[in-house]
């Protein structure tokens, strides 16, 4: 056999090895499955229109339609929101904003806010206890802390989480939380997390209170009392002396809300501890928020250092948050420093404030227990008629939003007034009369909830 032949039998026995050897190692592999039809898919994610809370709204929006009413809420605003906005390219008196200083939009708030982007950006990027710490957050701390004059201030990024964080954080199962019964919901909230006990007093009466801390103080271990220093829907105020004389003789503590009244009460906007000449280190906890005099966004809290200390360490609604943007930080500082610089602004709202308290009660509208600040409401008496009147008042050109059941209860639905000090008085006395008239209006036309029964009727 030539050399040619050698190999070319060489070559075959080789392939021939490793087929055998390939078939070999195909039969210790295990058989592939069969190929299987794909399993029949799977349930719908949950159709959430089909909860019984969405029906009822469903059902809200439908009795609105047969009346004709339309939808107050959620209508867009272009730019800034003071004593006049624009809805849908028109400007309308404004009387449903937060901005009771006027210092949203002001020339050295918005400067302020550039100089924190163009220093630290946007955001903060990570929680103030790892990496988002600034100098800047400090700064607005201390500020605050200077504001209701005690010794240190915690900054969170949103005032709804400050309460239900801190309230829901420092109370436990063993102890008691008091409320005013109109205190806001973000109260309602952190008292609900904490798992402590719960007793509401009615609004405003300390003679409750006190009966309530009498018969129940020794049965719990620390007990929080829960107040607001101007209240978001009545716009009154508490007696803040006596407050502070209960809670001494019971041993509790007291938070008071100060996200309507700081830069509306006491001669330079310090809050409620300013209007009564109390000093504010009577109490352990001023709460209140960024986003009103202070035009930017957030929540804190004001007391002592020790508090503080233990909330920037503890307290998960900080700990496991991002720190507060550095522009609404920026934006902050500067309110507050216009705010101590220019306390006419604080004089000019209480003066617009009562004007327009002054002027509705001469008209015959009812305001409920206002104080005639930041905050004044026209009581309507029911749900559609409160939607009905905000709406008629649109259609002259001012705005001013209905508060509807259940945020308040069905009898006491109302319009909010929100006064700020760049109001004008030809602004006020226009939303005054215009009110009145369109409320005698419905009157005559029983407009309200008979309305709607009228209509149920006459389509069925």
């Amino acid at each position: 056999m030539d050399q040619h032949g050698s190999k070319s039998d060489e070559r075959r026995e080789l392939m021939a090895n490793l087929r055998a050897g390939h078939k070999a190692a195909r039969q210790r592999q295990p058989a592939r499955p069969a190929v299987q039809a794909p399993p029949p898919p799977g349930p719908a994610a949950f159709d959430f229109s089909e909860l019984p809370q969405l029906r009822q709204l469903r059902m809200h929006r439908a009795a609105a339609d047969l009346i004709g009413l339309d939808n107050p809420f959620f209508r867009p605003h272009a730019g800034v929101a003071g004593a006049t906005t624009v809805i849908d390219g028109k400007t309308f008196d404004n009387f449903a904003s937060y901005n009771y200083l006027g210092l949203n939009g002001h020339p050295e708030v918005n400067e302020a806010a550039t100089r924190a982007i163009a220093t630290y950006g946007t955001s903060a990027s990570a929680s103030r206890v790892v990496a988002g710490e600034r100098p800047i957050h400090r700064e607005l701390e201390e500020r605050l802390a200077r504001i209701h004059g005690v010794e240190d201030a915690v900054v969170m990024v949103s005032g709804h989480a400050t309460n239900v964080t801190v309230i829901g954080h420092l109370m436990k199962g063993d102890d008691l939380i008091l409320t005013d019964s109109l205190v806001h919901n973000s109260v309602t909230e952190g008292a609900r997390l904490s798992g402590a006990a719960r007793m509401n007093f009615p609004h405003g009466d300390l003679d409750a209170l006190e009966q309530i801390l009498s018969q129940n103080r020794h049965k719990f271990d620390h007990v929080l009392i829960v107040v607001e220093g101007i209240y978001s829907m009545d716009g009154d105020y508490p007696d803040l002396a006596r407050l502070i004389h209960l809670k001494q003789n019971f041993d509790c503590w007291l938070l008071v809300d100060e996200a309507h009244s700081v830069g509306v009460l006491g001669a330079t906007g310090r809050g409620l501890a300013e209007h009564y000449s109390v000093d504010p280190r009577s109490v352990e906890m001023w709460m209140g928020t960024l986003s009103k005099t202070f035009s930017a966004c957030g929540g804190y809290i004001a007391g002592s250092k020790a508090l503080c200390d233990y909330l920037r360490a503890t307290a998960p609604g900080f700990v496991f948050s991002v720190g507060l943007s550095p522009a609404l930080a920026g934006a902050a500082i500067a309110s507050a420093d216009l705010m101590e610089r220019e306390p006419e602004r604080v004089q000019r709202l209480a003066a617009n404030g009562q004007r327009f308290l002054e002027r509705a009660k001469a008209a015959g509208l009812d305001t409920g227990p206002s104080a005639g600040l930041s905050v004044i409401p026209v009581i309507v008496g029911d749900s559609i008629g409160a939607a009905t009147l905000s709406n008629r008042l649109l259609a002259r050109g001012i705005n001013a939003l209905p508060i509807v059941f259940p945020a308040v209860a069905e009898k006491s639905a109302r319009i909010r007034f929100f006064i700020t000090s760049e109001h004008s008085a030809e602004q006020i006395d226009r939303a005054v009369d215009a009110a009145a008239e369109e409320l005698a209006k419905m009157r005559e036309e029983n407009v309200g909830f008979s309305s709607l029964v009228k209509s149920v009727r006459q389509t069925s």
